[in-house]
C-alpha cells in the first residue's frame, strides 16, 4: 500500500470508528430504555443494568458494523471529491482502483470482526445475558428489595415487607406459600435478615409466627411462635425444567452439527439452517458495501448534482441489498432452497460493482487514447502545413523569372 493508499485507509479507519461508535451508542440507548424497568421495578443495582445492556450489543454488530462501513467510504470518497484529490487523482492517469484498494482492506478488516463476532462474541454475550436474566428473576433478593409491594417470583408464593433499613434488615415481613395443594404456609415476622452460607440463600427471621393450614380447610390452622426462624430460600426460587437455547445462542459447531436428540433443534430445524448461513453470508456486506460506493462515487463526478445523485443511489442500493437478505433469511427458514440466495445477493453485488469499476476504468482509458490520438493528429496536421507552406514559397524558379522580367 502506496502513500495515497494509506492516506485514504486513515481517513476511512478514522471515520469508521467515530461512526461505530456513535451508532453504537444510539442503539445502546435504544435497548437501555428498554431494559429501564431492571432498575425501577425489578430493583437491579445499574451496574446490573449496565452490564445486561452492553451485552445486548454484540447481537446487532453485523447490521451495524456494514452500515457503518458504508457511511465512512461514503464520507471519505466525499471528502476526497470535496478537496480535488479525486480530480488530481484521475487526472495524473490513476484508476478508481487505485481508491479503492484501501477501502477493500478496510472492507476485509470488518468483514472478519463481523465474523468472529458472529462465531464468538455474540453467542457467548447472549449466553452470559441469558444467565443474567435468570439470575435476576430467581434471585429474590432482588425481588423482595420493593418495600410495599407484594411480588410473586412464580404462581402460589407472594412475598411483602414493609420496608427496609440502612443495614440491610427487612422490616415488616411477609410470606404466603400455597403451591402445596395440600397445605398453605405463611411467615409472619418483624424483621428479617437474608444471608448466604457457602453459596446457599437463607433467610434469618426474629419475632414472629408460622401460619400452616390444611388444605381445604377442615382443622384449624397452626400457630407457631418463633424468637428466630431461618428458612432456605432455594426452595421458594422457581424451578425451571428445559432452558431453550435460541439459535443465535449457539456457536458455530452447535449449530452445524446439532445433536440429533436436541429438543430445540427438533422443534425448529429452519431457524437453525438460517442462523447458520446467515453468519457465513453477512459479513460479504462488509466488502459489497465498500465496492458499490467506490463505484457509484469512487471517480470525479462533473457536477456536485451528479455526485449527490450518485452517493443517495449508492445508499439506496445497499440499503435494498441489506433488506433483501434479512427477507431471504425468513425464507431459508421455510424452504431451504433458498440458501443460495443468502450468499448470492453480497456477492453478485460485489461482481457486479467489481465491473462496474472496471468498465469506468476502461471508458477512461479510451478516453485518454483518444485525446492522445487526436493531439497526435493535430501535431501532424499542423507539420504537414507547414511544409505545405514552404513549398509554395518563393524558389529558384520565381527569382529567374523575376529576374527576367527586369532585364
Amino acid at each position: 500500500m502506496g502513500i495515497f493508499g494509506r492516506y485514504v485507509f486513515r481517513q476511512a479507519g478514522g471515520a469508521l470508528v467515530l461512526i461505530l461508535l456513535s451508532l453504537s451508542g444510539v442503539v445502546w440507548i435504544a435497548l437501555a430504555l428498554r431494559q429501564l424497568n431492571l432498575v425501577t421495578s425489578q430493583g437491579q443495582d445499574a451496574l446490573t443494568f449496565i452490564q445486561m445492556t452492553t451485552l445486548a450489543l454484540p447481537n446487532m454488530m453485523g447490521m451495524i458494523a456494514p452500515v457503518a462501513l458504508l457511511v465512512a467510504v461514503i464520507h471519505t470518497l466525499n471528502r476526497l471529491s470535496g478537496d480535488s484529490e479525486l480530480i488530481v487523482l484521475t487526472a495524473s492517469g490513476a484508476s478508481a482502483w487505485t481508491v479503492a484498494r484501501p477501502l477493500m482492506v478496510l472492507g476485509l478488516i470488518v468483514a472478519g470482526v463481523v465474523s468472529f463476532v458472529n462465531h464468538v462474541g455474540m453467542p457467548w454475550s447472549l449466553k452470559l445475558l441469558r444467565e443474567y436474566v435468570i439470575q435476576m428473576r430467581s434471585d429474590l433478593i432482588g425481588q423482595v428489595i420493593q418495600p410495599g409491594r407484594f411480588t410473586s417470583p412464580e404462581a402460589g408464593l407472594s412475598f411483602h415487607i414493609r420496608e427496609r433499613s440502612l443495614d440491610g434488615q427487612l422490616l415488616g415481613l411477609i410470606m404466603h406459600d400455597t403451591r402445596d395443594p395440600k397445605a398453605a404456609t405463611t411467615y409472619l415476622a418483624e424483621s428479617g435478615t437474608l444471608i448466604k452460607q457457602q453459596g446457599q440463600p437463607f433467610l434469618l427471621m426474629e419475632k414472629g409466627h408460622v401460619l400452616r393450614r390444611a388444605m381445604p380447610a377442615v382443622d384449624p390452622p397452626q400457630i407457631i411462635e418463633f424468637q428466630s426462624y431461618v428458612v432456605d430460600l432455594e426452595r421458594f426460587e422457581p424451578k425451571t425444567a428445559h432452558v431453550e437455547l435460541k439459535p443465535r445462542e449457539r456457536y458455530f459447531f452447535e449449530l452445524a452439527y446439532p445433536k440429533a436428540d436436541d429438543p430445540d433443534f427438533k422443534r425448529q430445524p429452519g431457524h437453525f439452517r438460517a442462523e447458520f448461513h446467515e453468519r457465513l453470508a453477512n459479513p460479504f456486506y462488509a466488502l459489497a458495501f465498500v465496492m458499490l460506493a467506490v463505484a457509484f462515487i469512487g471517480r470525479a463526478q462533473s457536477t456536485r448534482q451528479n455526485r449527490w445523485e450518485a452517493t443517495a443511489l449508492a445508499g439506496a442500493l445497499s440499503v435494498g441489498a441489506r433488506v433483501g437478505g434479512l427477507a431471504a433469511n425468513n425464507l431459508v427458514v421455510v424452504n431451504a432452497k433458498w440458501v443460495p440466495l443468502l450468499y448470492a445477493i453480497p456477492i453478485g453485488l460485489i461482481l457486479i460493482s467489481a465491473v462496474m469499476i472496471q468498465l469506468g476504468a476502461r471508458a477512461r482509458s479510451q478516453s485518454r487514447l483518444r485525446v492522445l490520438v487526436a493531439s497526435l493528429f493535430d501535431g501532424a496536421n499542423a507539420r504537414l502545413q507547414k511544409l505545405l507552406g514552404r513549398s509554395t514559397g518563393p524558389g529558384p524558379e520565381g527569382m529567374s523569372g523575376a529576374a527576367g522580367g527586369k532585364s
